[in-house]
């Protein structure tokens, strides 16, 4: 019998997001729907989740949490039953990822005209990003593969820098070769050190993201290397649980916005995912409204939205200071427009100018924000000042990766060094002479040229 089936079958399986009918195991190697070609989803046997009432799943959810039960103090593995249900604990590949914690805004969100903003940091994990959450199931899977004879000799994914980072990282955990694909000069030093720091085959390629994603698909379809970017569901199943303890830590309230930024856009169909699972089974009584953010110069999907989604065309992504979402061809746009429909959303975009002055403003109420964060805090912007989103609403920005990964972004905007850019808020260092009273002098300079 296969790992995660009993008597009454599979508890989770592929099937085709369009409606298709057949259903794959999460263990065969399947990326796509073999009769329409479109994206595949993991369905889960709700009715057997619904044999748990919801307040029972509450309480098991609790009790897990940041504990060191293996593997339940993961914030993904805490809610296995309806992630994953198929690996055995022994080859589960967890760093103990999720749990990353609510940051009230409360200063940002009083200059926005905000009551209660809220940014879910999820760069606050292992290797920097959100993308930690669907690596662990993918891996896990993959490990489970292998330990079960199947044939898997290494896993690749396409990166604009997380998601090569965690999937470095979780495949050295498991002694697994991963081979990254990286658009020559276009990630940050601290993000191109994390995969060959943990060993990864890293290939730079002169071309974008969307040319690094057409090769290695190819490679995954005829060498059989596995894929591991988010067109494999098994990521979706991880990244969905941000939305689940998003409720969770709100005390299974759910917020009125959810602000997400989109580059590849499996992050909106998975948090959305997420939260639908939940109201699915009784665990939520209502759903937020989501806002996707994009980048001006890579905003295929905002382009869609201006055609009440009529048209999904691919467009040539021009270079962006949100370089993780410089993509024009993303992946799971499809599945995207599916998710902004079911949650009443919108979507809306940021310009290079827009965005690092909302990092910037962000920063200084004490938030250390990636570039891409700064393309949601610039539309929350503009969309609280078209009176979209209201001043009372209860708002959760997802802050994507960690800031420390852009330091160079950071430092060119406050050196008033990025190309095209007006830095308004730049604080940039000042140099004095080692004299007390110079350096007397210029603090309280300083001091009631900003705060009085």
């Amino acid at each position: 019998m296969a790992v995660g089936e009993t008597s009454g079958g599979p508890r989770a399986w592929f099937e085709c997001f369009r409606g298709c009918s057949g259903r794959w195991p999460l263990t065969e190697v399947i990326y796509r729907c073999p009769q329409c070609g479109g994206l595949l989803t993991v369905q889960h046997d709700m009715e057997r989740l619904r044999e748990r009432t919801p307040e029972e799943w509450k309480k098991r959810f609790q009790e897990r949490e940041h504990t060191t039960n293996w593997p339940y103090g993961s914030g993904v593995w805490g809610k296995r039953e309806m992630v994953c249900p198929v690996v055995d604990d022994d080859n589960i590949v967890s760093m103990y990822e999720g749990n990353t914690n609510l940051f009230w805004a409360k200063r940002l969100g009083g200059q926005l005209g905000l009551e209660d903003l809220w940014i879910k940091l999820c760069g606050n994990t292992h290797t920097g990003s959100f993308k930690d959450l669907g690596m662990t199931v993918l891996v896990s899977v993959v490990n489970q593969m292998r330990k079960d004879g199947q044939e898997v000799p290494a896993v690749a994914c396409a990166s604009t820098g997380d998601t090569s980072a965690a999937l470095a990282a979780y495949a050295a955990y498991a002694g697994i070769p991963a081979i990254v694909l990286l658009p020559k000069d276009k990630v940050s030093i601290a993000q191109l050190v994390q995969p060959i720091a943990n060993g990864a085959i890293t290939l730079a390629l002169e071309t974008d993201f969307d040319g690094c994603m057409e090769i290695v698909a190819a490679i995954a379809e005829k060498d059989g290397i596995y894929l591991a970017n988010s067109m494999n569901s098994l990521r979706v199943e991880g990244q969905k649980t941000v939305g689940m303890e998003i409720v969770e830590q709100f005390d299974w309230q759910v917020p009125e916005w959810i602000v997400i930024p989109g580059g590849n856009l499996g992050n909106v169909s998975a948090l959305g995912k997420g939260l639908l699972d939940f109201y699915e089974l009784g665990i939520i009584d209502r759903l937020p409204r989501i806002a996707c953010a994009q980048a001006e110069r890579a905003n295929p999907l905002y382009r869609s939205y201006l055609t009440h989604f009529e048209s999904l065309e691919p467009i040539h992504a021009l270079p962006t200071l949100a370089s993780a979402i410089q993509i024009g061809n993303p992946v799971s746009i499809e599945k995207a427009v599916a998710t902004l429909k079911r949650f009443d959303g919108v979507v809306e975009e940021a310009t290079e100018q827009e965005l690092a002055d909302a990092v910037a403003r962000a920063d200084r109420t004490g938030l250390f924000n990636c570039p891409h964060t700064g393309v949601a805090l610039a539309v929350l912007e503009k969309l609280v000042a078209r009176g979209v989103i209201r001043k009372q609403e209860r708002v959760v920005v997802i802050s994507t990766a960690h800031g420390l990964k852009f330091t160079g972004f950071k430092a060119r905007y406050h050196q008033r060094q990025l190309e095209g850019i007006q830095s308004a808020l730049a604080n940039p260092e000042i140099v004095v002479k080692a004299s007390y009273e110079k350096v007397r002098d210029e603090i309280f300079r300083q001091i009631d040229a900003r705060f009085r």
